[in-house]
């Protein structure tokens, strides 16, 4: 019996399967608390008059790594909960910045899916857009992870 939110193992997955996640806004608050307690003290994202004066975009940037982490638990909750052992590879490129009151969700395509060499279990490879509520592509990576199968 599947439990209520798990995620989906590697031998239930296909080769071109898409999925979106649910949304998520981007607030002042995930800004702080991230670029705090990451020790990414730097002006840009926590110094409006420097901001202003240096910056080449308008508004308050989230750091690339917070979009990531974000995206990754959109992605987690809806896909791997429970069925995710571990994040073994992972390219990304940052196409354009994220802003506070900026909204994100995550559309993952599987791209590769092949049987690990033991224990039921498989590694599966995504292409994960993470796209803001203009429909603009802002980070798009490619995790590989370890997952488990049916039991």
């Amino acid at each position: 019996m599947k439990l209520l939110g798990e995620g989906f193992h590697w031998d239930e997955l296909a080769v071109g399967d898409c999925f979106r996640t649910f949304g998520r806004t981007i607030t002042e608050t995930d800004i702080v608390n991230f670029v705090s307690s990451a020790g990414m003290l730097e002006s840009l994202f926590l110094d409006a008059e420097y901001r202003a004066a240096h910056a080449a975009i308008e508004g308050r940037p989230a750091p690339a790594a917070l979009v990531l982490a974000l995206a990754e638990g959109l992605t987690l909750n809806a896909t791997a909960q429970g069925t995710g052992l571990a994040f073994l590879h992972m390219e990304m490129n940052v196409e354009r910045p994220v802003l506070q009151g900026d909204t994100i969700h995550v559309e993952i395509e599987i791209t590769e899916i092949r049987p690990a060499s033991k224990n039921n279990r498989g590694l599966v490879r995504t292409r994960n857009r993470v796209i803001n509520q203009r429909g603009e592509v802002a980070i798009t990576y490619t995790p590989l992870r370890l997952m488990a199968g049916r039991a």
